[in-house]
């Protein structure tokens, strides 16, 4: 199953437009929500791309796989992968601060982002200088 690129702008924007919608009535306190349940858009879509990601890597495993077919490298999947993983830590540890689940310093919970950031930078950085162009 193949999303045209219509397709996946259009999931991308309603699931940014209601976390979004959602978010602002919480900070207008129009809504008394709980704010895990503000961030279930952005974790039904994060958690979409994760299994979007997982079946292309495990693509990768079935018989007569040729990785020189023009598919991306599996370290590149592997980072899409950590990168998932770091901004759902992220979010996660966000929802338990502003709920005051956890007595957490807001360092604390940045360190997933910031990771997060640092690692998109050095896979710009990798692109820039260290891939060879024929």
């Amino acid at each position: 199953m193949r999303m045209s690129l219509a397709q996946r702008v259009l999931l991308t924007w309603l699931f940014t437009l209601l976390f979004l919608i959602m978010l602002v009535l919480k900070l207008d306190e129009k809504a008394p929500w709980n704010w895990f349940l503000i961030f279930i858009p952005v974790w039904i879509f994060d958690t979409i791309l994760l299994v979007m990601l997982i079946v292309k890597m495990a693509g990768r495993c079935k018989s007569g796989f040729d990785p020189r077919t023009g598919s991306q490298p599996l370290r590149k999947k592997v980072w899409y992968l950590a990168a998932m993983l770091l901004k759902l830590a992220f979010c996660l540890a966000l929802c338990a601060k502003l709920q005051r689940f956890a007595a957490l310093r807001l360092a604390y919970v940045f360190i997933p982002l910031w990771a997060l950031l640092l690692g998109a930078l050095l896979e710009l950085a990798y692109n820039i200088f260290y891939v060879r162009r024929d």
